[in-house]
């Protein structure tokens, strides 16, 4: 709180690249007070031209953020949503091989799913099932901080943020780590992704041996049927 009050006071001293890192901070954290983030889309909303499309990209989440969170609240970036939801797609990376090897994957064990699927807020997901919005998301190392002391990795702000206003808009989500995917055995894979596609409600039956009858590929339930 008290760096959220010394923000507001200085909030005329910072420079574009101090209002951005500020109020992106706030709203990956899930600060719980709308009197900042007014106070700073009014600063940006005014001072609009001094950002770079990167700002202009996070911007957009906050946007989304303050909507979700307070929806009667007059939010001054409100107004400028589009140009903010264009900045924000022009800002998206292109698939890596790792996402195309879980995809091929996730076709053989038999979900059917869309590549690169756009919501209607803007947002790109790995891969999808849109009708049940269900999805799952391919992290890389940039997804990710290391812990210098464990060695651990640990999701980073942004990573987490997104997938928390992804849940909000009723998208069922399920990740699968570089890390989880690396040095394993394709039977290990398979496994991986049998446990991920249960967690957003689809479940293999046969598991990797296939079907319980011995013929063809993996049966599912909770999700829709692969047309021939």
């Amino acid at each position: 709180e008290a760096i959220a009050a010394e923000a507001l006071l200085r909030i005329n001293e910072f420079n574009s690249q101090n209002i951005a890192n500020t109020v992106w901070a706030f709203a990956c954290v899930g600060w719980d007070s709308h009197e900042l983030f007014i106070a700073f889309g009014s600063v940006i909303a005014e001072r609009l031209a001094e950002f770079t499309g990167i700002h202009k990209s996070q911007f957009y989440l906050v946007a989304l953020y303050v909507q979700i969170k307070w929806p009667n609240v007059d939010f001054p970036l409100a107004r400028h949503l589009e140009s903010l939801r264009s900045a924000y797609v022009r800002q998206e990376s292109a698939p890596s091989q790792l996402q195309g090897d879980v995809s091929a994957m996730l076709e053989q064990l038999g979900w059917s799913h869309t590549e690169e699927h756009r919501t209607v807020e803007g947002f790109s997901l790995d891969m999808a099932d849109p009708e049940m919005k269900r999805a799952i998301e391919v992290d890389g190392p940039f997804h990710y901080l290391e812990d210098a002391s464990s060695g651990e990795y640990v999701v980073n702000g942004s990573t987490r943020f997104k997938a928390r206003l992804l849940r909000s808009y009723g998208w069922n989500l399920a990740k699968v780590a570089f890390f989880e995917w690396d040095q394993k055995t394709e039977a290990e894979r398979r496994q991986l992704l049998t446990d991920k596609l249960a967690q957003i409600g689809v479940v293999v039956r046969g598991g990797l041996l296939g079907r319980s009858d011995g013929e063809g590929p993996p049966r599912l339930s909770g999700s829709r049927e692969k047309s021939a």
